[in-house]
């Protein structure tokens, strides 16, 4: 088996499935606080997102903390990047794009922060994808990766209703001892590796699945909803994300 756990054509499909891109980044964006730190704390002024198209979390830095931000991804739909950046207020030369296969890229850069969202799960080596990223990180910078929990209950659901997408994942990998520990191996110090968020649930292009399934879904987000805000915490059984930071020496 290759490493690769999707093609091309899959990422094609994946986005030309998919409405509503252009959208107005909040600037609570997910793991906002996490990146904030990170930002203020090490005075990082320049970052690349690697496997991001269309580039939410570029055009998130942009905008909020005026970094000098690339993304990188092997798929680019620029009309796509581009209406992004106008709905955000953004102009098409804010962010630097490098279109390329990341397994046949030599880094002409690095960065003070290298950070990629929902990317490595889609490889069988997850150290060798790590270490691709840990090539862009300068001295000092911090390597900033999360991932879907799908050991959680979201797996659970992924498996039984859309196992496509389920399959197109590393179950492996979704362990932060392992992702810890790979670090700690290419010399990094490991700020944190642990699970992140309550709870959630949720479904690729749900609008296609049986209303059995989708009033299921509802039924199980509501549950959980209520049962994480009595009862918040972080866990492998329900926290629908792993969070990675870590540092290069």
């Amino acid at each position: 088996m290759g490493n690769l756990l999707t093609d091309r054509q899959f990422w094609v499909n994946y986005w030309e499935s998919k409405t509503g891109l252009s959208v107005s980044i909040p600037e609570n964006y997910l793991f906002h606080k996490e990146l904030a730190d990170i930002i203020n704390g090490q005075k990082v002024k320049t970052a690349i997102e690697l496997g991001g198209f269309p580039g939410y979390y570029a055009v998130f830095l942009k905008k909020y903390f005026k970094l000098d931000v690339t993304l990188l991804d092997y798929f680019v739909h620029p009309p796509v990047t581009n209406s992004l950046l106008q709905a955000n207020q953004l102009n098409e030369t804010d962010i630097h794009i490098i279109e390329t296969d990341l397994f046949n890229y030599v880094p002409k850069q690095q960065y003070d922060l290298v950070l990629s969202c929902g990317l490595i799960e889609h490889f069988n080596d997850t150290a060798d994808i790590i270490n691709r990223h840990i090539n862009f990180v300068k001295p000092g910078g911090t390597l900033f990766i999360t991932l879907p929990n799908f050991k959680a209950l979201n797996g659970w659901f992924q498996k039984n209703f859309d196992k496509e997408n389920y399959d197109k994942h590393n179950i492996d990998c979704m362990d932060p001892r392992l992702l810890e520990n790979i670090c700690k191996q290419a010399g990094l110090e490991v700020v944190k590796a642990k699970y992140f968020g309550h709870f959630s649930l949720w479904l690729e292009n749900q609008q296609q699945k049986p209303v059995g399934i989708r009033l299921l879904k509802k039924s199980l987000w509501l549950a959980g909803k209520i049962f994480t805000k009595v009862f918040p915490f972080n866990s492998k059984q329900l926290s629908p994300y792993i969070i990675l930071e870590a540092r290069k020496p």
